[in-house]
């Protein structure tokens, strides 16, 4: 449970950020280079390559360098584990308020 609960952390901090979520955004559409990521994002190349580590490293994205272009593409099972916890959370508290319904309607 610990790697899982270290796995979410990692995914949510780095989908906490608008402008990695605004990369993101950008890669459903298809791969991108890392300049093409850069263009509408108000900081240095550097600061991008920064984000798109934190953006690696939750599994989110992938990327591959060919010559001197690095392009990036989205991870979807990244994607899915997020999907999957939102789920998860969703049923559990779907459980809790059906018996808590259970419940007042006993009550009256």
């Amino acid at each position: 449970m610990l790697d899982h609960q270290a796995s979410w952390d990692r995914l949510f901090h780095a989908l906490s950020d608008p402008h990695r979520r605004a990369m993101v955004q950008r890669l459903t559409h298809g791969p991108a280079s890392v300049s093409e990521l850069a263009k509408p994002l108000p900081m240095s190349l550097a600061a991008v390559v920064q984000h798109l580590q934190v953006l690696q490293a939750a599994g989110l994205v992938r990327s591959e360098k060919v010559g001197r272009v690095r392009t990036c593409q989205l991870d979807p099972h990244g994607l899915r584990a997020a999907e999957d916890w939102l789920k998860d959370q969703r049923t559990t508290w779907e459980r809790q308020l059906d018996r808590l319904g259970d419940l007042l309607a006993e009550e009256q």
